[in-house]
């Protein structure tokens, strides 16, 4: 019987330290996590106190037509 009851001690203790190191790797992990949360909520923050940029121009649509300032007559060569 006591051998029983050593071999369950040494099974219960490796159990015990097997859940430590789970502990420690899950508190790692949440830890890691809790700092990318944070990370979202600073950025979603910093996004919503930007001022509204309107809607999105076409900078080709500009160069597509040149303003008259910018016009110049050809010369024909003949």
């Amino acid at each position: 019987m006591p051998a029983r009851l050593e071999e369950r001690e040494r099974e219960t203790t490796a159990q015990a330290e097997t859940a430590r190191e789970q502990i420690t790797q899950l508190t790692a992990q949440l830890d890691e996590l809790g700092r990318a949360a944070e990370e979202v909520r600073i950025t979603r923050k910093t996004l919503l106190e930007l001022p509204d940029p309107g809607p999105p121009r076409d900078p080709g649509r500009d160069r597509a037509r040149p303003s008259l300032g910018q016009w110049r007559p050809s010369r024909s060569r003949v």
